[in-house]
């Protein structure tokens, strides 16, 4: 419980690094799946599609719902969008991340 308000703040503070950091250092559990998925869908919703997209990425290898599917590839657009308006600074390195993320995945869509 409290690392999942933990890695909340820290999304909700802009410093989603830190969060799925976080998440890393855990051992794989259902709590572990449970920060995931929260890390996932705060991301998502706080427009840090990178760290949303490598989460749902997770959660996606873990459980083929095609909830995760929809969320990472959602997540890859919005990755994509920022790099457009040119608001990735100097991480465009992780647009190519985000596309090797979508070729390595075993969803045929």
């Amino acid at each position: 419980c409290y690392l999942s308000w933990l890695c909340r703040c820290y999304i909700m503070s802009g410093e989603p690094s830190l969060a799925w950091e976080t998440y890393i250092r855990l051992d794989t559990t259902n709590e572990s799946f449970n920060l995931l998925h929260l890390i996932a869908n705060d991301c998502y919703k706080m427009g840090h599609f990178y760290y949303a997209c490598k989460a749902f990425d997770v959660l996606e290898r873990l459980d083929p719902d095609p909830e995760f599917w929809e969320g990472k590839r959602g997540a890859a657009i919005g990755v994509f969008q920022r790099a457009v308006a040119g608001k990735l600074g100097g991480e465009v390195d992780k647009l190519q991340e985000v596309v090797n993320i979508l070729r390595s995945t075993s969803n045929p869509k």
